[in-house]
């Protein structure tokens, strides 16, 4: 399984057929998702350690949990550990329409923040928007500089979301407000330039570049995430669109596709 923007290739759910021996809390038959290393989950069956993996409720799609635990978890941690968004937060969220960002863009608002959200083209803008972003700014048409400033009446936010990189790096540091976070979680345009210290002094800003299995690196950590973001899918919190699915066969076809961007939300391979 991958998704519109990131070839995680990790993410994976389907049946327990056998359990190692003393273990305990799994058996034969449960439904389970896992998120695990690139390219972890191109096979028919899979050997797990059985700590990493997270039950699934009867109620969500196996396709849905299989498309949505690492974006869902990334999500969770950025806006809940990363930055605390809460209500009346302007947000600044990158690549909006992408696997994570539509994710980010649905929570923030429901968590009652500002969004702000950056595409590419004008049908991901109403993606964006259909994802709760309250301005979508399309970066080949706009400066999104600029129009973060007039949106917020030159206040700035107080936490951009960049999978980008080297193309928002700069642009993000100048979305931010006094005290702002600036969370460097991807780089698809390439690595940012060194950033000098004095760039983030003038306006005592904070820079994190975290990784998912840094917060959920204790399985009672890994259980609470996964908890959160299935207990989103159930209320409505969260929708995820599996846009397309392919034979396990067909699994360099749907690498073409994605190269070629003919695929938006995920695309899920099925053994």
């Amino acid at each position: 399984m991958t998704s519109e923007n990131d070839f995680h290739c990790g993410e994976a759910c389907g049946v327990v057929t056998a359990v190692g021996p003393g273990l305990t809390g799994r058996q034969v038959g449960d439904l389970v998702a896992y998120a695990g290393q690139p390219m972890g989950s191109y096979a028919e069956e899979q050997i797990l350690p059985a700590d990493r993996v997270v039950p699934v409720p009867p109620s969500i799609d196996p396709t849905v949990a299989a498309s949505l635990l690492s974006k869902g978890m990334t999500a969770q941690f950025l806006l809940r550990s990363c930055f605390k968004v809460e209500p009346g937060h302007a947000v600044l969220v990158h690549a909006a329409a992408g696997g994570v960002g539509s994710l980010l863009c649905q929570w923030a608002n429901a968590l009652g923040a500002t969004v702000i959200g950056t595409v590419s083209t004008k049908e991901k803008a109403a993606q964006a928007e259909e994802d709760g972003c309250h301005h979508v700014i399309i970066n080949k048409e706009e400066d999104f500089v600029a129009r973060v400033k007039e949106i917020t009446s030159d206040n700035g936010v107080e936490v951009v979301y960049d999978s980008v990189g080297k193309d928002t790096f700069e642009g993000s540091l100048a979305c931010l407000k006094t005290r702002g976070y600036m969370v460097s979680f991807g780089q698809s345009s390439g690595a940012p330039d060194p950033v000098p210290l004095s760039d983030i002094a003038v306006k005592s800003l904070f820079l994190t570049r975290p990784s998912l299995f840094n917060y959920a690196a204790t399985r009672d950590e890994l259980l609470g995430m996964a908890g959160e973001v299935f207990g989103n899918v159930q209320s409505g919190v969260l929708r995820v669109r599996v846009n397309h699915t392919y034979p396990l066969s067909q699994a360099a076809q749907a690498h073409e596709d994605l190269e070629n961007r003919k695929t938006s939300g995920s695309v899920v391979l099925i053994p």
